[in-house]
Order: C-alpha cells, then sequence, then structure tokens
C-alpha cells in the first residue's frame, strides 16, 4: 500500500500505508523505545488512575491503549489509518479494548463521552487546524476529567535545527513539515505557551507537565553500549519534569484537567 494521499480534505497527516515504518523505524528504534520508557514511569505519577475507561485519540499501533489495557482500564481506540488500526487489533485481541476507524474531529459522533479520562498522545500536531482539535478534546471531558495530552514540542524543533546547522530555517521559523513527503515533520509543530493559552480558553488547569528525549535527540553520537543507554535513560528520567530541561523535549507531556464547565461557554448557551 503506497502513501499516495498523505493529506486528508482537511489538510491534516493521517498515516495510511506506513503502519510498517512506524512499527520499525520509530518504535523498533532507540527514539520509540525511550519515548515508552518515559511514558511508562511518567503517565502512573502524572494521572490519577482508578481503572476508569480510557479514549485513545489517533492511538495508532496500540501501544498506549495496551499500556492502559494491561492495568484493567476499558480502552476505546481511536485510528483514522486503517492499516494501523488492523494491526493494533491483531495485538490487542486479548484485551478489553474497542476499535473505531475515524479521525479526531469525529469523536463527538463516535465516542461523545463525557470521559473521565482522555489519551491524546502525538497527534495535534500533524492536524492543520490544532487548536480545533484541542477544542474538541476538551469538549470530551467529563468536569473533573483529565486530558492526558503529548505534543511535538516547537521549541525543541528549532533547537534541532540549529544544532543541524541549518540557522537560516531557524531565524525564518521555517520549521512546519509540508506533511507529504516521507519524512515525518510535524505540519503544526506546537510550543508550551499554545497549551496555556488553549486550556485557559476551555477551562483546563495544567497538574503537571514533563519533556520526553530532552537529551536524546541532541546527541552528536547515540549511546554506543547498554551502560551508556542506561545512563542516558537515567539523565532523561532526572530531568525530565526540572527546568529548564523540560522546555526542550523533542515532546510535551502534559495532564490537564477540567475543574468545571469554562464560565465564558456556559454564559453562551
Amino acid at each position: 500500500m503506497t502513501d499516495s494521499t498523505p493529506l486528508s480534505p482537511a489538510g491534516d497527516r493521517h498515516f495510511d500505508g506506513l503502519a510498517e515504518k512506524f512499527a520499525g523505524s520509530l518504535y523498533g528504534g532507540p527514539r520509540g523505545a525511550l519515548r515508552l520508557a518515559m511514558l511508562d514511569e511518567l503517565l502512573p505519577a502524572m494521572l490519577e488512575l482508578d481503572g476508569q475507561p480510557v479514549l485513545d485519540v489517533g492511538g495508532g499501533l496500540g501501544q498506549l491503549s495496551a499500556w492502559f489495557a494491561r492495568r484493567s482500564h476499558a480502552v476505546t481506540l481511536l485510528e483514522p489509518a486503517g492499516d494501523m488500526l488492523e494491526q493494533a487489533r491483531q495485538a490487542l485481541g486479548g484485551w478489553s479494548v474497542t476499535f473505531l476507524q475515524a479521525p479526531l474531529q469525529a469523536l463527538p459522533e463516535h465516542a461523545p463521552g463525557p470521559w473521565s479520562l482522555i489519551a491524546c498522545h502525538a497527534v495535534l500536531e500533524w492536524l492543520r487546524d490544532p487548536r480545533a482539535a484541542f477544542a474538541t478534546l476538551a469538549d470530551g471531558l467529563a468536569p473533573g476529567g483529565q486530558l492526558s495530552l503529548m505534543v511535538f514540542n516547537r521549541d525543541a524543533l528549532r533547537m534541532s535545527n540549529v544544532v543541524k546547522g541549518n540557522l537560516q530555517k531557524a531565524l525564518d521559523d521555517r520549521l512546519e513539515g509540508t506533511g507529504k513527503r516521507q519524512r515525518l515533520t510535524p505540519i503544526s509543530p506546537l510550543c508550551h505557551d499554545q497549551i496555556v493559552d488553549w486550556s485557559r480558553e476551555h477551562g483546563l488547569s495544567i497538574r503537571a507537565v514533563a519533556g520526553i528525549r530532552i537529551f536524546h535527540d541532541y546527541l552528536r553520537q547515540p549511546p554506543a553500549n547498554e551502560d551508556d543507554w542506561q545512563r542516558l535513560v537515567a539523565l532523561e528520567r532526572r530531568y525530565c519534569q526540572t527546568e529548564p530541561h523540560w522546555r526542550l523535549g523533542r515532546y510535551l507531556l502534559y495532564t490537564l484537567v477540567k475543574e468545571s464547565e469554562h464560565p465564558s461557554r456556559e454564559n453562551s448557551r
């Protein structure tokens, strides 16, 4: 299956035909291994988990759904790419997981909730209008509900370009990908201030934030052996929530809580 039409009619980057690429070069390599290792440590610390149902939006191959399912959560996995969803179905067939083929924007029709826990990891940066998608996620939360949100960090992308010598690109702030090539550069990389502003707009509070891969992506050489890998993981764990290091994580991981209906939204009804 080829990736001939990577953009949806709405201009979002979907990943039909790329399940093997994700399974191999991403999750089969050190970047994916480190991301999953950090989530394994951070999610129990950043979320209040009591076996509640979870909606995994843009769940891809199902790694995050598997993490929750192993901890006795009933999971609903929403994913637009058919081959991704099929691989997730095969991998998670023995768990309490419901599979829905739909994009994030269709959440109100397919899985309206309200949900006490929504996970949306590495999705918003692939959408043409991430702000509207954020609003959809916020609307799907129950009062007191938690949103585990992970986004691709624009500031880290800028730093990475500087390290690589792409100085003019960084000066011009030309950081977005086109979404039309095999190289997976997000079309809407996000910064922390955007998440702060959007959370305020929709009555969400930021309970916790962490950086994922705050050192790994700036190494001149990958770890040469297992001992170096363990030292790197130890560094990532020690500083992932420490100023200023978390701000340069390749991904930013948030726990956002919907304390109550936003007053402005109530007044507009």
